[in-house]
């Protein structure tokens, strides 16, 4: 269509691998080993069933909630992910595009645009950070967030450093320059869509990442700040309770998939966590992420805000997750497919599917409020949920 409208995320995913070079398209797939954490991800959801009502449905539903003390419009927000070469615009894209549908945008330290940018053009946005360098380092990375009026802090955990992927990881170059230009022109020359759009800006893509570094200092580039980060040591439950007293604010903690972390979390002293397992492209092997979170929900929801990542591809998918526990959900493949089909647009299209598919469950349901979701709601088959760092279960391994 002209417009670029299209009706599904799957849509959104077969033009994002017609316009983007194989290489982009490929970072964008990811995964690790063999794959089966990203295929558990999407495929578990397809395992549950939904109990319908008939008669006596409400006339309209609200599908409002709030997250981290933002008000969102559906219970939907961004998925922080790095560089977004996948549209000139990239991160700037994508948080005028959620504050244009009432929603948060995450937005990673390893992006591709600075935090200054990215919060003037959307102000609910929460910055990333992963553990790398020193306090000191960490200090300034929460301070200039925190100027550029970031409204909370994301602290993902769960990274391995795994690489090797069974099909094969796509080649991703340090900087782009003439010899590398030379080198992508075979398939970027099939994609002139994409290549027309960076030609536009009279800029090549930026394999920089900006917010690794102090405002208006010299950006490093990815694996420059990859290295850095490989090179620190992984933080201590201690860390965690000083970054989040060094915030001072709304603070999330990410890679959450065990009820022992989980508790440490809320006792660290976190607004919320996020059930997420890099996306399937971590520890290959991890369950899906819609599995462990009705036994993480159950142990800490009174205390700490529960948000589900890894999977969503429908608002039906968004609704199993808010009955089994989840405050909201993140997305992350679903939106960049929608940035590389349509720049802003096709990330609002995207979060326009999701809107539309949450309220015909709802509806579906027999309900007027997401706030109304319980696990009555879905057919859940015996099996389907994994329970990890319980003491429950680790009394069941010892006994097996």
């Amino acid at each position: 269509m002209a417009s670029g409208w299209f009706e599904s995320v799957a849509e959104a995913q077969r033009r994002a691998k017609k316009r983007l070079p194989p290489s982009v398209y490929g970072a964008l797939v990811a995964g690790s080993e063999q794959g089966l954490t990203v295929e558990d991800n999407v495929g578990a959801f397809s395992e549950l069933g939904f109990a319908p009502t008939v008669a006596g449905k409400p006339a309209s539903r609200d599908l409002g909630t709030t997250v981290m003390g933002q008000a969102v419009s559906l219970p939907v927000i961004i998925s922080p992910t790095g560089v977004q070469a996948v549209h000139p615009d990239g991160e700037v894209a994508v948080a005028r595009a959620a504050a244009s549908r009432g929603t948060v945008m995450g937005l990673s330290s390893f992006a591709s645009k600075p935090v200054e940018e990215v919060a003037a053009a959307g102000p609910a946005t929460f910055f990333q950070v992963y553990w790398a360098g020193t306090r000191e380092d960490m200090a300034a990375h929460l301070e200039r967030a925190r100027a550029a009026g970031a409204a909370g802090l994301i602290l993902t955990l769960d990274w391995t450093f795994a690489s090797g992927r069974d099909w094969g990881s796509p080649v991703i170059p340090d900087r782009i320059d003439v010899k590398t230009a030379m080198q992508f022109a075979p398939q970027v020359l099939r994609r002139p869509r994409w290549l027309l759009s960076y030609a536009r800006t009279a800029h090549l893509p930026d394999l920089t990442v900006p917010n690794m570094t102090s405002r208006g200092g010299a950006a490093p580039t990815f694996f420059g700040a990859y290295g850095q980060w490989a090179a620190t040591a992984p933080p201590s439950w201690d860390d965690v309770r000083w970054l989040a007293e060094q915030w001072g604010g709304p603070f999330m903690v990410k890679g959450v998939t065990r009820v022992d972390d989980a508790k440490r979390a809320a006792e660290a002293g976190v607004t919320a966590i996020s059930v997420s397992n890099h996306g399937g492209n971590d520890l290959d092997g991890t369950p899906a992420t819609i599995r462990v979170l009705p036994a993480i929900a159950a142990a800490v929801g009174d205390q700490v805000e529960v948000v589900l990542d890894g999977g969503i591809r429908r608002g039906g998918d968004v609704v199993k997750a808010l009955a089994l526990g989840a405050r909201v959900v993140m997305i992350g493949r679903a939106y960049l497919w929608g940035l590389a089909a349509n720049g802003q647009a096709g990330v609002e299209n995207v979060l326009d599917i999701l809107r539309g598919g949450v309220d015909s469950a709802l509806l579906g349901l027999g309900h007027s409020s997401v706030h109304d979701l319980a696990p009555g709601d879905l057919v859940i088959p015996p099996g389907f949920t994994r329970t990890l760092g319980a003491p429950q279960a680790a009394a069941r391994r010892r006994a097996a």
